[in-house]
């Protein structure tokens, strides 16, 4: 983040615009200078909002440093993690598409940076590339995809087996850190309670028992996964 704050928006938004797995990589060269003159840059601090829900969206977000958690607010206050981002994903999409308000709200859990682009500027480009269009189709596909498994495995599996899979899905989602058994995100037991639909004490407790039963390790926030065959048969079996 140290480096990123030196950086210019240029750099930023041009590294996001040509990033291997970026939908923009399909564009023109004169597209892609063009997308890249009218981007704005962001930059927040842990646990800083991005966009609140009910609030307006602004335009495309795609985050190009850092780590966002998207949650909606339910009854008595308590959050729901219905999605993790990382770069360079998208976030806050389905409301500007839709032309509504944001339905959730984005938080940055590590300092975090983000490249806005204007809906119009989106939409002109959608019209005169069939290519970009179609990226963007296929990465929201794969979202839809991802958010219909998590809401059958939120409803039917029991404790353990959401807790195990959220602990892969982070994984898959982040990856590891250099030892190579240690999740490259350190969550509070409550992010993982609402990533897991479950009480933060049932979260403690049952990450206690895969820490007892040798399939995690556990030091702080860092959780390192030391038996990954039975933790995916532990997701699996539900």
């Amino acid at each position: 983040m140290i480096e990123n704050d030196r950086k210019s928006r240029e750099v930023i938004c041009g590294e996001v615009i040509n990033h291997p797995n970026s939908v923009f990589n399909v564009l023109t060269p004169e597209e892609k200078e063009t997308l890249q003159h009218n981007m704005s840059c962001s930059f927040f601090k842990k646990g800083e909002y991005i966009y609140k829900e009910g609030e307006k969206p602004l335009g495309l977000i795609c985050l190009s440093d850092g780590k966002v958690k998207i949650f909606k607010e339910g009854v008595g206050g308590r959050e729901q993690i219905v999605r993790m981002a990382k770069p360079v994903g998208f976030i806050g999409y389905r409301a500007l598409f839709a032309e509504e308000n944001n339905i959730a709200s984005a938080v940055a859990i590590e300092d975090s940076v983000t490249c806005t682009v204007s809906y119009e500027m989106i939409l002109k480009l959608i019209k005169t590339n069939s290519e970009l269009s179609l990226s963007i189709i296929r990465s929201f596909a794969t979202e839809l995809g991802f958010s219909n498994n998590r809401t059958v495995t939120l409803t039917q599996k029991h404790i353990r087996g959401r807790l195990a899979e959220s602990l892969l899905f982070l994984r898959d989602t982040y990856g590891f850190e250099d030892d190579g058994t240690t999740i490259k995100v350190y969550l509070s037991r409550e992010d993982i309670a609402n990533l897991s639909n479950m009480t933060t004490s049932n979260a403690i407790r049952t990450l206690s028992t895969f820490a007892s039963e040798g399939v995690i390790a556990i030091d702080g926030r860092k959780i390192k996964i030391i038996d990954k065959v039975k933790l995916d048969r532990i997701s699996k079996l539900g």
